[in-house]
């Protein structure tokens, strides 16, 4: 199976002297083409600190990381940030969103710039995406009209833009209630049955039990792994079990 991302040795750090600290300790791992995984892990244990890396976000110290062919670590900064903004989508607990655009302009803004597409296109794209998430009577709302499970659809539509081959998401459920969340997972799961990759960091059980492939980090390694078939919606209870077995095994 095509590898999509891969992380060789990875070494990030922060501070200097005797503040530093190594977040990232040599840590290596590869995601493929169509894959559902999640990592997991303490606090401090550098989960978000790990897909900013992945990403291209953030710069390592050491190490490589190879996104579709390209090795993050060598390009530059424009190079960086167009390869995210057209086969990257993002995630996050709270959306960053702005407050001076309705949702519409919200999902199209990244897509606006140096895109080949004309206007109406992007539009069209965006529109079919909002009726997708359930969320088409909303455009011309304000995001401050509008609940944080929508604004989260929102964020997965604008994420979903240019057809990206990944999406990583950090917390993307965190600040939703259960239904919520719920509704969020689900679409995630259309997402990923679609052909994207997907790549959560969080630290709920019930969404990692969603992924077939979940990474346990502890003090900047991968300290264990655990592979479950694909989630096909039942059994949710037992798949939670196993990695709740698991997060005690490794004392998460």
């Amino acid at each position: 199976m095509e590898k999509v991302l891969i992380g060789d040795r990875m070494v990030k750090s922060f501070g200097e002297g005797n503040e530093k600290r190594i977040v990232l300790d040599g840590i290596s791992l590869e995601i493929h083409a169509g894959e559902f995984a999640a990592v997991m892990g303490p606090s401090g244990s550098g989960k978000s600190t790990l897909m900013f890396a992945l990403s291209g976000t953030d710069r390592i110290d050491g190490g490589k990381v190879v996104f579709d062919g390209s090795d993050l670590t060598k390009v530059g900064e424009n190079e960086l940030s167009d390869l995210r903004r057209t086969k990257m989508g993002f995630v996050f607990q709270q959306p960053t969103l702005l407050k001076n655009l309705n949702i519409l302009d919200n999902i199209i803004l990244p897509s606006m710039r140096g895109n080949r597409r004309n206007a109406a296109e992007i539009l069209e794209r965006a529109r079919v995406l909002m009726k997708r998430t359930g969320i088409a009577d909303l455009e011309k709302r304000d995001i401050t009209q509008v609940s944080g499970g929508q604004l989260q659809r929102a964020g997965i539509c604008r994420a979903l833009m240019n057809n990206p081959k990944i999406i990583f998401g950090d917390e993307p459920t965190g600040a939703l209630n259960s239904r919520s969340g719920e509704e969020v997972m689900a679409l995630f799961a259309e997402v990923n049955a679609d052909g994207t990759a997907i790549l959560l960091v969080t630290h709920d059980a019930k969404v990692a039990a969603r992924s077939e492939r979940i990474l346990f980090m502890r003090d900047g390694n991968i300290a264990s792994e655990l592979k479950l078939p694909k989630f096909r919606g039942t059994d949710l209870d037992g798949r939670m079990e196993e990695v709740t077995i698991k997060m005690r095994e490794i004392g998460i």
